[in-house]
Parts: structure tokens; sequence; C-alpha cells
């Protein structure tokens, strides 16, 4: 009803050119048709496939008005007030001819009262239009809306297999109704009755599958990924300050009434040495609190079209709005967001255009970035507020590369029982947990060439012979350590 009564109210505004972008074109003209029939004015639908057709009443189409070219002409030589919607009219918005005969019919209006209405699912206005319109959207469908919407679908799966109830329960139903946010009510609809018509029940199971597609259905530019496998905390070493931090503000993030006066997390950065965990880490928030992780890749960000680039951003921010509750990984921010000019100023005007939606976002996606070099980093972005915690990731201590010699065993199905991890752990002083991994890795490779199971010897052997970045990269690493000392908040 809301997007009934806006539409109709721009329309009585008394502005030429209305532009609507949705991809649900039989919704709006329907809403349209109904706006023209109450406030007395015909109503015709234009399409380049079926010409210039009256929809309030029976009418046949009028085919020699196919062309844009042809069916301004017609709008602009009738004297009687109309509404008109063309639909799918955006291609032919590059033609000089079309924009002035737009342009002709709007400056007309005082005379005629022709109402025009753009609908196709993006738009682009030309300059000398623009003074002449007026952009609107419709509403997505609210939770009440939704979960109408998935009852209904539930009765008529009911009623086609004889009175069944479809199995579920109030939570499963509220946690798909909340799946479901941020999409129209068709393509909701199409998810919903996937769900309810696969197995007549909608259980937790359902769920994943739910907000895969979701994703699909919204994200089409591919710079925004859905990550498919998340992580636990159990999966890594350490991170024992992180954890609880993230700990206690699970309920929050999730909208609990009893904590409904606190401040949504906005997130955190994850600032240290290469290799120590940082990205492993922003999998294993999502993870841990069971909610989609989308990784923003700002490789495919960039577009050699001016503005194009910042487009990119927006779109996949509010792609990632609409799929919340969602964690929103940026990896390695500071590749993404320079402070030079050296690019027209691109990096700049993207830093900005994070940094608004950072400070205006109410909804629940929760940042993860993970920087490596402090130096590359905006002060703008580094500020307190930003986020709500800047986390220095340091090289593991004795007892964590205990732990990461034991869950890297393990994931090999090997009993880190049978090893000295305190001895491996001893012999690998200064290594990352990525170079843990790599140890492990290359001893197992050493004992299946000696047709051997894999023993201490061939795990310490891979450790002496190992460099680590610690030892290759110390000055650089001790600054790291120096820089964050009093600006951070260590993660173990």
């Amino acid at each position: 009803m809301k997007d009934y009564n806006d539409i109709e109210l721009v329309i009585k505004s008394r502005i030429p050119l209305i532009v609507i972008e949705s991809h649900e074109e039989i919704r709006v003209v329907d809403m349209l048709r109904q706006i023209a029939i109450n406030i007395g004015k015909p109503v015709f639908k234009w399409s380049i496939t079926e010409g210039l057709e009256r929809i309030d009443r029976k009418m046949a189409p009028q085919k020699h008005n196919s062309e844009p070219t042809d069916v301004l002409g017609h709008i602009k030589a009738v004297k009687n007030p109309g509404l008109y919607i063309l639909t799918d009219f955006h291609p032919y918005l590059d033609e000089p001819v079309h924009v002035r005969l737009l342009k002709d019919i709007a400056i007309a209006y005082e005379q005629t009262a022709h109402t025009i209405v753009l609908v196709s699912h993006q738009i682009k206005i030309p300059a000398e239009l623009a003074k002449f319109s007026a952009h609107t959207q419709l509403a997505l469908p609210t939770k009440d809306h939704l979960d109408r919407m998935v009852r209904d679908v539930a009765r008529e799966w009911a009623e086609e297999n004889r009175g069944q109830s479809v199995k579920t329960d109030p939570k499963t139903l509220g946690m798909l109704v909340n799946n479901l946010s941020g999409l129209t009510i068709r393509d909701a609809k199409r998810l919903a009755r996937n769900a309810v018509y696969d197995d007549g029940a909608i259980t937790q199971s359902d769920l994943p599958n739910i907000t895969k597609a979701k994703y699909n259905l919204l994200s089409q530019d591919g710079v925004l990924s859905f990550e498919y496998d998340t992580a636990r905390f159990s999966d890594i070493g350490g991170f024992i300050k992180l954890k609880r931090w993230l700990t206690e503000r699970r309920d929050v993030f999730y909208g609990k009434k009893e904590v409904q006066h606190l401040d949504t997390p906005k997130g955190v950065m994850l600032l240290g040495v290469q290799g120590c965990g940082k990205s492993l880490a922003a999998k294993a928030v999502a993870g841990t609190w069971g909610v989609p992780l989308l990784r923003l890749d700002f490789g495919t960000l960039y577009n050699k079209f001016h503005g194009e680039t910042e487009r990119n951003l927006r779109e996949s921010l509010k792609t990632a709005e609409a799929m919340m509750p969602c964690v929103l990984w940026i990896d390695e921010i500071e590749k993404g967001i320079g402070t030079s000019d050296s690019d027209g100023g691109t990096s700049r005007r993207v830093l900005g255009t994070l940094l608004t939606w950072m400070a205006e976002k109410k909804s629940a996606v929760f940042i993860v970035a993970t920087a490596n070099d402090i130096e590359a980093l905006p002060p703008e972005l580094v500020r307190k507020g930003r986020f709500d915690e800047i986390f220095f990731v340091d090289l593991p201590d004795e007892r964590v590369r205990e732990t990461i010699f034991s869950i890297h065993l393990k994931n090999r199905d090997l009993d880190p029982q049978k090893y000295d991890v305190k001895k491996l752990s001893t012999a690998a002083k200064g290594f990352s947990g990525a170079e843990i991994e790599q140890a492990v890795v290359s001893a197992y490779y050493s004992a299946h060439a000696q047709d051997a199971e894999l023993a201490m010897m061939h795990l310490l052997d891979e450790i002496r012979q190992t460099r680590p970045l610690s030892i290759v990269m110390a000055e650089k690493i001790d600054y790291l350590r120096n820089w964050a000392a009093d600006r951070t908040v260590p993660c173990d």
C-alpha cells in the first residue's frame, strides 16, 4: 500500500517523467493501471515487441507505434491527458532524437498533462531530462509480508496434498523469513516454494540452499563472492581475545530483544604479520556466528570507465545489506584503497564511498577487514570509531604453535599425541601458522617418498630447512609490532 501511495503522490505532483527501477514489471504495471483509473487518466503501455496498448480497457495494440521514435511522436501529438508506461526503454535513451522528443513532451506538460513512466531494471536518465524527472523504487516486502507469503505457500501445498500440514517449527520458520529478506516478493515466493514443495517441510537443512540461491539472485557482477566454506575458531590456534570479544557481541549482532539498547557491532580490522591466520579468522567469524560470508574483491571492483568503480562498490554494499545478517570480508584492504592520485582519484573516491557507508550503516553487516601494510592504510580508515576494534595478529607463541601443529596433524588423520608437539613448537620458534602448515605438508611428502609413516625426524628436518618470514623480514615485522603496540588490541 505504501508503494501505491508514494507513486500516486509523485504522479499527482505533476512531474512529467517518472523513472521506476524494478525487476517486477507486472506488479509495477498493474499498480500504475490502478492509480491511473483512480485519478481518471487513460493508461497506455508500450514495449518494443507489442507496440502501444491501452490497458485500462480492452483495446487492440497499436503495432504501428512499436518503434521508439513513432511512439514518442504519437504521444507528443496527442492532446488529451494520459499516463504512458514505456517498458525497457533504457537502450533508446542514447539516441538524441528520443531525448529531444521526451523533453518536448515534458516541456508541454502544462498543456497536455502527459505523464511518462519509464520502467526497467536499471535506467540512466540523460542530463537534459534530469530536471523534468523523478526516481522511485518499489519497497522490498517487510518480514510480516514475507511471513504471510510463506504461510500462503504452505496452504497451497496442503491443498494440493490432501490437507497435509507442512512440517516446521516457529524458530525455523522465522529463520526462513529472515533469509528471504531483501528479495522481491516474486523471488522470495519462488525460493519458499522450492523449500516447501521439495519435501513438504521447512527445516534447518533448507536454509543454506536458500541463502546461496538468494545470493545468486542478488549478485550477478562477480565483485562480491559468496564464500561457501567458512571455518570455526576450533580450526585456528590462538585468537583468544578476539574469540571472547565476538562471543560478547553475538546476541547484540542478532538483535535479541534483551540487548536492543546496545549498538549493533560494526566490524573489526585484523592487522598483522602475513600468514598468521587473518583470513581464516574472517571465515571463522561467519562460521561461529552462523551467518553467510561475503568476500569483496577489490581486483574485480575497479573499472576503467569513470564512475563505474564507485557504482560497483555501492551495488556490492547494497547486496551485502540485502544478505544481512552476514559478514563482509575485505581481504588486504590496503591494496584496494590507496591515498595516491596515480589512478585519477578513483581509490580516493572508493574510500569516500566506503567510509560514508560505514558511517551511515544500520544493517547487520559485520565487516572483517584484513591488512598487512600499515603504511598503505589511509588515516581516515583507522581512526577511532571506523571499526569497533583493531586487533593485531602477531606470530604465534609457543603454546599457540603447539595448538597449530595439533590441528594440522588432525586434519591429516594423524594423532597429535604420537608426536612431541612441544618439541616441534620450540623448533618452529618464529614460524607463522601458514609456515607451520607448510612444514607439516612438506614433511608428509618426504615421508611418502621414503614409503614411511610421518615421523618426528621428517617434521624437524623440514622445520630446520625453512627460513621463516620472521627472519627474512625481521626489520619490517619489528616495525609493525612497534606501531601496533599502543594502537591496537592483541589477539592473544
